[in-house]
């Protein structure tokens, strides 16, 4: 394969709701290796970590570094973007103001993952995907109504309740695996 056929057909970012310690870091490094077009750290409800602005900026430069070295590692064409950190609302604002055309949030209530199927077989090529992963403990009830009200949609990863950093994985994966037919 060459480099340019190493990116997906369909550009998945991952807006990712901050966890504690250094777990975004993990996070940042597999979901570029899983193919993350971008990744947005949000802020939520049940978001521990508060950094100040001159923190957040050294956080997030560390952050694009991070992705970068796994972008080269893995053999990107494209090294995914680290922006700075959202607030939940600006990111579904952000998501309208593209127009990302698939929107999704695994919720552990959803049953199913026929649903997650579809909604990711709606989205053609070039097109953008967001998906949502709140951070330890969650989106909240009125962060997931928010979700919903934002047309984001809600899917399936299975019947267990993922930690954060699997989450994130989980979802790129199964992106990745209705995306990634590379050859088509």
């Amino acid at each position: 394969i060459e480099e340019e056929g190493r990116e997906l057909p369909s550009r998945i970012w991952l807006f990712q709701g901050l966890p504690k310690s250094d777990k975004m870091e993990f996070i940042i490094q597999k979901a570029v290796e899983l193919g993350a077009a971008g990744i947005v750290p949000v802020t939520t409800r049940n978001t521990v970590v508060k950094l100040d602005p001159k923190k957040e900026e050294a956080k997030v430069k560390r952050w694009q570094a991070i992705a970068e070295s796994a972008a080269k590692q893995s053999k990107r064409s494209l090294v995914p973007r680290v922006s700075g950190i959202m607030t939940l609302k600006e990111a579904f604002d952000y998501v309208e103001s593209q127009g990302f055309s698939v929107r999704l949030i695994p919720y552990e209530h959803e049953a199913g993952m026929d649903g997650t199927k579809t909604e990711l077989d709606a989205a053609g090529p070039g097109q953008d995907i967001a998906v949502f992963i709140g951070p330890e403990g969650g989106f909240s009830p009125a962060e997931a109504a928010q979700a919903i009200a934002a047309g984001v949609q809600t899917v399936s990863l299975g019947p267990g309740i993922l930690r954060a950093e699997t989450a994130a994985l989980a979802a790129l994966a199964v992106a990745q695996y209705a995306k990634g037919d590379l050859g088509a």
